[in-house]
């Protein structure tokens, strides 16, 4: 499936990095539920604001839990004056 929007320079977190590796999966993985637009764990209302921003260009924000049971945070931000957006950060909640 293409992708809905592009997430600029991709980045994690040292504590998703951690979580990824116990769970022995790989960043690749999440980033492409987000990029087709599965949001995850997130509430109607996130869904919702995700659904707009992708025609708007306000941030993404995806949620998602490893085999372990570590959730792990996906958000892109908004883009910017250029249309833009500069990049897509895999974090954990207590990271943000």
């Amino acid at each position: 499936m293409t992708p809905k929007f592009h997430p600029g320079q991709v980045v994690a977190t040292p504590g998703a990095l951690d979580a990824l590796a116990e769970s022995g999966q790989d960043a690749a993985f999440f980033l492409d539920k987000h990029l087709r637009g599965d949001w995850g764990e997130v509430d109607a209302d996130d869904q919702k604001a995700n659904d707009t921003a992708l025609l708007d260009g306000s941030r993404l924000l995806s949620s998602y839990r490893t085999l372990k049971g570590v959730e792990l945070w996906v958000l892109t931000e908004a883009a910017g004056d250029d249309g833009r957006r500069a990049s897509t950060c895999i974090t954990t909640p207590s990271e943000y």
